[in-house]
C-alpha cells in the first residue's frame, strides 16, 4: 500500500469521511484526488486539505 501522504491519509480515514466527500469539497474527482495522494504532496496543498477536512468535520456538527 502507498504510504505517501499517511498525515492526510489517517486524517480522513481516522475522521469518520469518505476520500470522495473530501474529493468533492475540492472540487475533484474521488479518482483525481486518490492519484494526487499517490505522491507527496507539498506543505501548503496539505495545509488546504486539511483545511477542507476540518471544514467538513464542523458542517457536520
Amino acid at each position: 500500500m502507498n504510504r505517501n501522504n499517511k498525515d492526510i491519509r489517517e486524517r480522513i480515514e481516522g475522521s469518520g469521511l469518505r476520500y470522495w466527500m473530501v474529493a468533492d469539497a475540492l472540487n475533484l474527482t474521488d479518482g483525481n484526488f486518490s492519484r494526487k495522494l499517490r505522491k507527496e504532496l507539498h506543505d501548503d496543498e496539505k495545509e488546504m486539505i486539511f483545511k477542507t477536512i476540518e471544514m467538513l468535520l464542523s458542517e457536520r456538527r
